[in-house]
């Protein structure tokens, strides 16, 4: 699976190699804002939650593709969290990938910008400023992603985000830009919202799912006034709270109830016919 030499040059992508696994950039040159930036990007493995990313300039997506024949259609990408300073890329990302795949969902993980972590501390900054990168990341993904889907084998109109704790932000960011045709078909929030500032909530949205815990010593005001705003706003989301799991539980098994949330996000898919494929 190769995609055609013209969409490549126009992305300022190379030909992508016919792997299930493919890394493409989310910008045709520098990300722009970033042009500057002289971080050198740093991986961590082996941590508690697995692999970390720090200091990401270039931001890129990483295709993982379902199995032939199970293939639905419909695409996800996932935005991990880590406050703008890290990303956790395994619990928050790739631990899902086997998961939805073998279910038939193509996943896109992205590695959005976040801001430099000098180890020694991170500079202050507020949400709004530090998460804009990752934010205009998550913009740009969606549209390589809809002009792959026909290499990467979804429909445009199936390809969603889910976003994990500043992920969850880059994921809201998303769903509420104002150009309405480039919103996700669907987007799930897990224990994620916009941290900063609250953004106007459109009165149409595409489907959302959220899910959080009762127990969340992070981020719990911020995540119900998002829900506050959705519901204010004339929105349904589907949404799971959980009484245990604390914040950041991703794809880990802690014998609550919250292990569960993928099933749960799944179920909600198979609710808007997007875990069956096309007739």
């Amino acid at each position: 699976m190769r995609v055609p030499l013209l969409l490549a040059a126009t992305l300022g992508l190379t030909a992508l190699p016919a792997a299930a696994q493919q890394t493409v950039n989310v910008w045709p040159g520098p990300a722009p804002g970033s042009e500057t930036w002289t971080q050198k990007e740093r991986v961590i493995e082996h941590t508690p939650v697995g692999t970390v990313i720090f200091n990401v300039v270039t931001p890129t997506i990483t295709a993982y593709l379902p199995p032939k024949g199970k293939a639905t259609g419909t695409g996800v990408i996932i935005a991990p969290g880590g406050a703008f300073v890290a990303l956790a890329m395994t619990l928050e990302a790739k631990d899902a990938v086997p998961w939805l795949t073998q279910r038939g969902i193509a996943v896109f993980v992205l590695k959005y910008r976040i801001i430099e972590k000098s180890f020694e501390g991170v500079p202050r900054m507020d949400m709004d400023t530090a998460g804009r990168y990752g934010i205009a990341d998550g913009i740009q993904a969606l549209k390589v992603v809809r002009a792959h889907a026909k290499d990467w084998g979804v429909s445009p109109d199936r390809v969603g985000i889910l976003g994990f704790s500043a992920g969850g932000m880059v994921a809201s960011a998303t769903l509420l830009q104002p150009d309405s045709a480039a919103r996700p078909s669907f987007a799930a929030i897990v224990y994620g919202a916009p941290f900063g500032a609250m953004p106007a909530i459109p009165s149409k949205l595409p489907p959302v799912f959220l899910a959080w815990a009762r127990d969340d010593a992070v981020a719990l005001a911020p995540i119900v006034r998002f829900h506050d705003a959705l519901v204010a706003a004339g929105i349904e989301p589907e949404t799971h709270v959980y009484s245990a799991g604390g914040h950041g539980f991703g794809m880990k098994k802690q014998g609550t109830t919250s292990d569960h949330w993928i099933e749960e996000f799944y179920w909600w898919l198979e609710s808007q016919g997007l875990t069956r494929a096309k007739r």
